[in-house]
């Protein structure tokens, strides 16, 4: 029997469907965020990266950096193992009473990723409380689909966003113990949950709330705690799930609720018993991160400025800007073949980086390029950006909106 006659076959398949991914061969270099270089088929090329989710440049701070060094050369660069094994490496509990002060909690666990924590997270809770019952928005994460599903709890999935429908379906399991699993910031549209609305739901109906914060921390309010934080309802919400990865520039997922919640996860989610701890020296950095941005404004204000100014400049050139209110930029294709020509000639042609987004990441017919702009692109990276865009549209023979007259 020919086994990679199956592999091949499914592969084939995705490049039939234009869904075959290609990962560009990329090489950051620190003190040069948003440049780095490509290690192309036909050599090193300086390339202006576009779809990092590393949104604020924390990745190459000196403080980060600094105490990862610090860390790793003081105390080596392995955790050693499980933390049920090893024991737990000082760095992880600094930085999950770290994590707990920066969303008001009493206490924090941290796993390998977001991914995992979502994933083992929502499964391991939902599992513990006897006849639950999951509501989860039709946009969640995979992550927390996974979740979901792992749990083996029913579940109803409730428009995306919608406060209506959710009442609708709380209101016809009342008395049941519910779990409503949400993420407060979408980071494919941009848009932003009615994290309060669903607070008032929650506490009207005895529900238990879960919240993903993965693309919101470090980015929105006073000290970098979310959308929860900006919105004033971190108090209200039971477990906010979040990244290491993304605004805090390093590697890892966490919980934070409770202190009877998280201990209970803690002591029964195999996503986190049977894996190896984070190294110290991530655990160091992400500390570093997290203090940086719980006093600094400047990164959160900047990346603001200039996530508006990308907005601004594109739709003035015509380009089909997607609306949103946060800090994601969507562009809307809606053509796979041509999104992903549309990435290609970017790269090859203007030395822009952007990964195009498909299916199963979005819907068929909804394929987009997503920019996400980061405080260190200036103002001529921007406008190379609409040139580059508005060149490559016109090629393709993508729509372009008519551009806006000029104010007399």
């Amino acid at each position: 029997m020919d086994y990679n006659k199956f592999f091949g076959d499914a592969l084939d398949k995705l490049h039939n469907e234009r869904r075959y991914r290609v990962f560009a061969d990329l090489e950051r270099i620190a003190g040069r965020f948003p440049h780095a270089v490509w290690h192309s088929p036909k050599g090193e090329r300086n390339v202006a990266i576009w779809c990092s989710n590393d949104y604020l440049g924390m990745g190459q701070h000196p403080k980060v950096v600094g105490a990862m060094v610090e860390t790793a050369t003081r105390v080596g660069t392995g955790a050693g193992g499980t933390r049920n094994i090893a024991g737990t490496n000082h760095s992880l509990i600094k930085l999950e009473e770290e994590l707990a002060d920066l969303h008001g909690k009493e206490a924090a666990l941290v796993f390998t990723s977001g991914y995992v924590s979502n994933q083992t997270g929502i499964a391991t809770i939902a599992k513990l409380i006897p006849n639950c019952l999951i509501l989860s928005d039709a946009l969640n994460h995979n992550s927390m689909i996974e979740g979901i599903r792992q749990s083996g709890i029913p579940y109803t999935i409730f428009r995306h966003n919608d406060v209506a429908h959710l009442e609708e379906l709380l209101i016809a399991n009342a008395g049941r113990p519910t779990l409503i699993v949400c993420e407060s910031l979408y980071s494919m549209d941009g848009d932003v949950a009615p994290l309060a609305k669903f607070c008032d739901l929650a506490e009207r109906y005895g529900a238990m709330t879960y919240v993903d914060e993965v693309h919101a921390v470090g980015m929105y309010g006073p000290r970098g705690g979310g959308i929860a934080e900006r919105d004033g309802v971190m108090h209200r919400i039971d477990v906010l799930e979040g990244t290491l990865a993304k605004a805090f520039g390093c590697l890892g997922g966490y919980i934070t609720g409770s202190s009877k919640l998280v201990d209970a996860v803690r002591s029964y989610a195999p996503g986190f018993i049977f894996t190896t701890a984070l190294p110290p020296a991530v655990c160091a950095a992400a500390t570093a991160a997290i203090k940086h941005l719980k006093t600094s404004t400047w990164e959160r204000e900047r990346h603001q400025d200039r996530a508006a100014r990308v907005k601004a400049i594109l739709n003035a050139a015509g380009l089909p800007v997607m609306s949103s209110d946060t800090h994601i930029v969507p562009l809307f294709v809606g053509d796979p073949e041509r999104c992903k020509q549309a990435c290609d000639i970017l790269l090859e042609e203007h030395s822009i980086y952007i990964q195009p987004i498909n299916y199963p990441t979005v819907p068929k017919g909804a394929e987009r390029l997503r920019i996400t702009p980061s405080p260190y692109h200036d103002d001529a990276l921007i406008d190379d950006l609409a040139e580059a865009l508005v060149q490559v549209w016109e090629r393709l023979g993508l729509p372009l909106h008519a551009k806006p007259m000029a104010a007399e």
